[in-house]
């Protein structure tokens, strides 16, 4: 039953997602079939329902439109070759085991580029939903220029079927979730077309789709096209399968009868692609709402998908005449309503509330997606989070510490100053992050400035390691002239809490020579006990302060 539910919606949504890429609807179904096939026997979801989607249609669009390809048939065959070259990375990177790439998409990359493409899939529908002619492109500014410069007149009856349709999906929607509105709206688009012969009064419909299975083809190609088409097959890779890997994700939280591998789930998506490839399939990856649906309805292993292959076959063997009547303003109508739940504003606004730096990252990303370009927008925003990640990493969190009365807590003075003991001869920091040649240059200032403030009373300086799990050979070098000019100035520097790691780099490093072993400690109040002449420390903590993996 899950495998006829999500035949039911495939079938039309394939189509339409084929309009998308520009290609005739007929290669939607062949999309449709090979690929999942073979995921169901290489997949480690049990649901993912594996077909065309519309974002990755987008960027075949996008890829494609960029080379300025006039023939038709080239252009397919553009298609097919990009389905080739990312499902060989895709495979590539599953037998190198980099399934962790994904991570490099962050959420508000994702959203930012989602909700872009989104917008793009939308207008890109406009001129089967109203009828008039308009070039194809993926550029906001481009598209309302066409829209201006466009004197084509809308086409009524057009303009009719494809709001009526958008209007019954919402509402079938709404009254029942899991009942096949797109279906729906495809069999009474044909019937309005049908018996009041529209086509013949300006309605577009898909016209004579061939019949019979796709046939087993060996693409040919030059050298040039593949370095041509290989930043794309680069984007498609990553984007499909992070669609893929997420809601794979989300649906294995319901059922804890499997575990998904992310290197194997780039090796069945690469092998589907590839395979796909020479059965006539476009780029192909996991959907989002037919593996909501296909869970729904009952999935629990791949003969689901295997069940809806079955019958994408048969509608390609004995019933694609049926589609003649078609109007292409239905097939827009699905696409229209189906990317209207990409927009994710909720995000947006949360973002706004909380995390200003990756607000700005998703909305620069938006608007480079919506300006610059499909493929630019995505991989211009993953810079961005990048750059974002090393200006983290440049400037972490520090606090300075003081201790809480006479208790053996040390807390951020900034926080607790009404609670810590203030003292002008020791000043104690805690850095929360590795030190490496990015920032040691920040921790040089931090601990340079700390202490000009108290340069005629301070007489020590205890750095709490306890979150530097790493120390280059930038940092150390630079440590140790740190710690040599305050020794100088005879102030006894104290290193407090070293996980293991990071002791093993300054007990190896020459950084211990200057330091010295009874100058590391195990915790703050060790450090400032023995400062303060109070206690020394037992065998115990010397062995544990001193403890290296030699």
């Amino acid at each position: 039953m899950a495998g006829i539910t999500v035949a039911v919606l495939l079938i039309p949504q394939g189509m339409a997602y084929a309009l998308i890429a520009g290609l005739p609807p007929i290669y939607g179904l062949y999309a449709a079939l090979t690929p999942q096939i073979v995921y169901a026997f290489l997949g480690t979801s049990r649901q993912l329902a594996v077909g065309p989607v519309a974002m990755d249609s987008l960027l075949v669009a996008a890829g494609l439109s960029a080379l300025a390809i006039v023939d038709p048939s080239q252009y397919i065959q553009m298609a097919i070759l990009l389905a080739l070259l990312m499902g060989g990375i895709q495979f590539i990177l599953g037998v190198l085991r980099m399934g962790f790439i994904v991570s490099f998409l962050s959420k508000p990359v994702i959203s930012g580029f989602t909700s872009a493409a989104a917008i793009i899939i939308g207008l890109s529908q406009f001129k089967y939903l109203l009828g008039i002619s308009l070039p194809q492109s993926n550029k906001l500014h481009v598209v309302f220029q066409s829209f201006i410069n466009s004197e084509a007149p809308v086409h009524i009856p057009t303009l009719i079927i494809g709001t009526v349709s958008i209007l019954l999906i919402i509402a079938v929607k709404k009254w029942n979730n899991k009942f096949p509105s797109a279906l729906l709206a495809v069999a009474l688009g044909i019937g309005w077309v049908y018996f009041n012969q529209l086509n013949e009064k300006g309605v577009a419909v898909v016209g004579l789709i061939p019949e019979g299975l796709p046939p087993f083809q060996v693409l040919s190609f030059e050298i040039e096209t593949i370095k041509q088409l290989l930043p794309t097959a680069l984007t498609l890779a990553l984007v499909a399968f992070m669609e893929a890997i997420s809601v794979a994700k989300a649906i294995e939280e319901k059922h804890k009868n499997y575990t998904i591998d992310p290197n194997q789930e780039l090796i069945a998506l690469g092998t589907a692609n590839i395979v796909g490839s020479f059965f006539q399939s476009y780029p192909t990856t996991g959907g989002f709402s037919r593996t909501a649906v296909n869970d729904q309805a009952g999935a629990k292993t791949g003969m689901a998908a295997l069940i809806t292959s079955l019958i994408v076959g048969l509608t390609l063997l004995f019933f694609t005449h049926w589609f003649f009547y078609l109007p292409k303003a239905v097939l827009a109508s699905i696409i229209v309503v189906a990317v209207v739940n990409l927009i994710d504003f909720k995000f947006a606004f949360r973002l706004y509330k909380n995390r200003r730096d990756e607000f700005v990252v998703l909305v620069l990303t938006f608007l480079l997606t919506l300006f610059i370009g499909i493929t630019e927008g995505i991989l211009l925003g993953v810079v961005l989070s990048l750059l974002l990640l090393v200006y983290r990493a440049s400037k972490p969190h520090h606090a300075f510490l003081g201790r809480i009365g006479t208790t053996n807590y040390f807390k951020n003075i900034d926080r607790f100053s009404n609670e810590i003991v203030h003292r002008d001869d020791l000043i104690i920091l805690r850095f929360d992050a590795q030190l490496f040649f990015g920032n040691i240059g920040y921790f040089k200032t931090l601990v340079n400035k700390a202490v000009e403030e108290k340069e005629q009373t301070i007489k020590g300086f205890i750095i709490n390691a306890r979150a530097i799990n790493y120390i280059d050979i930038t940092a150390s070098e630079q440590l140790y002239e740190l710690i040599a000019s305050l020794q100088k100035k005879g102030i006894r520097v104290m290193v407090v809490g070293a996980i293991g790691p990071a002791r093993d780099l300054i007990l190896k490093s020459k950084i211990i020579s200057i330091l010295k072993k009874q100058n590391l400690f195990i915790t703050s109040g060790d450090a400032t006990d023995d400062f303060d002449g109070l206690c020394k420390k037992t065998p115990l903590q010397k062995k544990l302060s001193r403890q290296t993996n030699s």
